[in-house]
């Protein structure tokens, strides 16, 4: 299931037979802003909220249907860029080199922002040691920091495992270029799962391991406050200092996305090339009006396009 990690700047494209983007009559797509239906493409880690602004979206669109492809975050652009669908949801604009290469086309491509999401790194329950700095992260991921005493003195935790949701995707994508500077990660102590699921079950069954994952995989739906994750695994808190400690740290809560203290944070995105402005448009522009945004808001993540207002909340951290 589990295989040693490397990061590609290249993926292989998929083949999903699914009918061309260009705007020809020859295309045969039928699809309106609000009816038809279309398949677009979205980077796993975001399955849990695109599946609740699907249900939503068909329950208000009644002639319409999206069809999600889970994949990971180079073979969804890739989609994109080889005209095989029209929107992919990842955590990353277009490149200037790919807007170029939209435009010598003839296309006029679109990123619409949609919500800010903690990256999440999450322990065994065994495991104690639950605050670390941004500045370990990098050592572990760089291959410096290869067991828990590198990184908390005195740990008798032996090797860390550190555990991806695939090796492609855009947690890779996103330590690579954002914590490592585009540098590759070297460690010989990853691991790549297929899912994010399977990153949670690993970790569930590895005392000595690090998953990172999106924190849309954590929260408690049976909270409407999102102040619970599941308790099955631990969350740790992440530090912008270099020594980490329970008052400096922070886990990925709306709140702390807010102000700036939890430091792991990306950008999800939708990106659009749909000359026709037909269903992804659709799809893409109600996740970013207010009852899409709502539905990100209610299941822990941050939305770039809603009033945001802090209250205290006294928190139980285990």
């Amino acid at each position: 299931m589990y295989k040693n990690l490397f990061y590609g700047l290249v993926g292989l494209s998929l083949i999903f037979g699914l009918s061309s983007c260009g705007d020809k009559p020859k295309s045969g797509r039928t699809d309106t802003y609000s009816s038809g239906s279309i398949k677009f493409a979205a980077d796993e880690s975001f399955h849990p909220i695109i599946d609740e602004e699907i249900d939503v979206f068909h329950s208000i669109y009644t002639k319409a249907h999206v069809t999600p492809i889970y994949t990971n975050e180079i073979d969804a652009v890739n989609l994109l860029h080889n005209d095989s669908i029209c929107l992919a949801i990842v955590s990353r604009d277009f490149t200037k080199e790919e807007y170029e290469n939209y435009h010598q086309r003839g296309y006029s491509p679109r990123a619409i922002k949609l919500a800010k999401d903690g990256l999440a790194f999450i322990i065994n329950n065994q495991n104690t040691d639950s605050c670390i700095s941004v500045k370990n992260i990098k050592r572990i991921l760089n291959g410096e920091a290869k067991d828990w005493s590198d990184v908390v003195p005195g740990s008798k935790r032996g090797r860390i495992v550190v555990c991806f949701d695939n090796k492609q995707s855009s947690a890779v994508h996103f330590c690579v270029d954002s914590l490592l500077g585009g540098k590759p990660i070297n460690s010989p102590n990853i691991m790549a799962a297929e899912t994010s699921k399977e990153v949670i079950q690993y970790v569930r069954e590895t005392p000595n391991a690090i998953g990172i994952i999106g924190s849309n995989w954590l929260n408690d739906p049976r909270d409407t406050t999102n102040i619970t994750f599941y308790k099955d695994t631990r969350v740790m808190r992440v530090s912008k200092m270099d020594n980490a400690t329970p008052e400096n740290s922070y886990q990925p809560y709306q709140a702390y996305i807010y102000t700036g203290s939890y430091p792991v944070v990306r950008t999800i995105y939708a990106l659009l090339n749909d000359p026709r402005n037909g269903l992804p448009w659709g799809f893409a522009h109600f996740i970013e009006s207010y009852k899409g945004q709502l539905i990100i808001k209610q299941s822990g993540i941050l939305p770039i396009i809603m009033d945001t207002y802090l209250i205290n909340v006294k928190v139980n951290q285990g």
